[in-house]
C-alpha cells in the first residue's frame, strides 16, 4: 500500500522557494526504477488522483522536496517524470485557461498561459530531451503550471481575471465536464 506524503498547503514558505538542480548522483534509483524525489511524487499524484478525482501533475516543491522535478500522470498515457525541466522557447500566442492545484483544491481561477512552449529536460537515466508542447493534451499549459511550481510560482499568481476565481464546488457545476483537470469521478 502506498501511504502518500501530504502536499504543502499554499501558504508554507517553502512553497515559494526555488527548486535545486538534481546532480548526476541524484538518478541513483530508488526504488529499482525512481530517484527519492520522483517515488514520493508518485505516491501523492495517485492518491490525490483517487480521492479527489484531479491531478494530471505534481512537482517535487509540492511536497516539501526542494528539488527540480515534476512528475506528470496523463489519462491513459505512461507515467513521466522530468528531472531538471525548463522552458527554452515560448510562443507569443497566450491562451486563458482554467487552472487549479493540488496544494488548493477548494478554488479554481483563470490564467494567461503561452500556447506553446519548449522544454528541454532528463529522464530517470539522466539523458536530455526536448520537445514542443502544445493545445495536445492541454501539455502546454499543464507543464507551465508545474514549471512554476520549481520556481515558486503559483497558480494565484498568474490569475488573469479575479472574477473568475471561483470555488471547487462553482466549478464542479460549471465547468468540470471541459475540463482537462477532471481525470475521473473521485473515490471518497
Amino acid at each position: 500500500m502506498l501511504v502518500p506524503v501530504p502536499v504543502l498547503v499554499q501558504s508554507k514558505p517553502v512553497r515559494r522557494a526555488h527548486a535545486a538542480v538534481l546532480g548526476p548522483l541524484a538518478f541513483s534509483p530508488q526504488p529499482a526504477w525512481a530517484p527519492a524525489p520522483v517515488w514520493v511524487a508518485v505516491t501523492a499524484l495517485a492518491h490525490w488522483r483517487s480521492t479527489t478525482g484531479y491531478g494530471r501533475g505534481i512537482a517535487a516543491p509540492q511536497l516539501g522536496v526542494r528539488q527540480r522535478v515534476i512528475f506528470l500522470q496523463l489519462p491513459v498515457e505512461q507515467p513521466w517524470p522530468l528531472v531538471n525541466p525548463e522552458i527554452v522557447e515560448r510562443s507569443e500566442e497566450k491562451i486563458i485557461v482554467w487552472d487549479a492545484c493540488l496544494s488548493f483544491l477548494s478554488i479554481f481561477m483563470q490564467v494567461e498561459r503561452n500556447r506553446t512552449i519548449t522544454v528541454r529536460y532528463q529522464d530517470l537515466a539522466g539523458e536530455r530531451h526536448e520537445f514542443r508542447a502544445g493545445d495536445d493534451r492541454n501539455l502546454s499549459e499543464l507543464l507551465q503550471h508545474e514549471i512554476d511550481h520549481l520556481d515558486g510560482i503559483l497558480a494565484v499568481d498568474r490569475i488573469s481575471d479575479l472574477k473568475s476565481l471561483c470555488t471547487r464546488e462553482e466549478f464542479e457545476k460549471r465547468y468540470r465536464a471541459a475540463s482537462p483537470y477532471a481525470v475521473s469521478p473521485a473515490t471518497s
